[in-house]
């Protein structure tokens, strides 16, 4: 038997046996953009004029700080004037009270009633009034960053139109859009290998699925998925492009 001809097939079998080696061992990436699970943009529930920025953008901020607040010289007088108003309410009922226990006059319990009725009032008003002014000022609901004010202070504001932005880039969104083709190799929970490039190098994270859309786009037919990373280092700024790997 011709040696050559015993030859051929094998090494043709070899080569596409390589072939497919090569093939499987090329990772399969696609384009992703990196985001911050936490942002959120404020806006106030009433008009008025904003009298305060104590934060800058790019400040840090704690939950519960007040980030921005409007004019509210008025409404913190009326809160003076309910808490006074409250207190001759408290004063004036105590004192009817101690009168009746004393037998001092008489006193017929319509009139506690009345009083007490007046306290009640003066206390919900004083709430209002202290409800009033807390509504003029946005708080942080977050632990982290100011990204951005869209008004200064001496500017006026709408009801609920945007005025910051917060973040908190300690944990961040991969997002992707994949074909069908690849759906098979993404679970949730799956974690996969994130490339980011920051500038000053590339970063490499690992991601674990959080997010897979139950659709496909119907015009691209592209899958939308979510990974989450950790990034309390902050080596990455979301918002910057990313390469997920899809081969493991």
């Amino acid at each position: 038997m011709d040696a050559t001809r015993v030859g051929k097939p094998v090494w043709a079998m070899a080569a596409c046996v390589a072939a497919c080696f090569v093939a499987c061992a090329d990772p399969v990436w696609v384009d992703a953009i990196t985001e911050p699970i936490k942002d959120i943009t404020m806006a106030f529930p009433v008009i008025g004029v904003v009298g305060a920025r104590p934060l800058e953008e790019g400040a840090s901020v704690k939950q519960g700080q007040v980030v921005i607040e409007l004019d509210k010289r008025l409404e913190e007088l009326e809160v003076r004037r309910r808490k006074l108003a409250c207190d001759l309410a408290k004063i004036e009922l105590d004192r009817l009270k101690n009168l009746a226990q004393r037998n001092a006059i008489s006193v017929s319990r319509e009139e506690i009633d009345k009083k007490q009725a007046e306290y009640d009032i003066a206390v919900v008003e004083l709430e209002l009034a202290q409800e009033t002014v807390r509504r003029r000022q946005l708080l942080s609901p977050i632990d982290g960053y100011v990204a951005e004010f869209f008004k200064d202070v001496g500017e006026k504001c709408e009801e609920q139109q945007p005025v910051v932005r917060l973040v908190d880039t300690k944990q961040c969104y991969c997002v992707a859009n994949v074909e069908a083709r690849l759906a098979p190799r993404i679970k949730p929970a799956g974690q996969f290998k994130i490339e980011i490039d920051t500038g000053a190098g590339v970063v490499s994270r690992r991601g674990t699925v959080s997010y897979i859309s139950p659709v496909a786009d119907p015009a691209s037919g592209l899958l939308k998925i979510k990974l989450t990373f950790d990034n309390s280092d902050g080596a990455v700024r979301p918002g910057l492009a990313a390469r997920l790997i899809l081969s493991e």
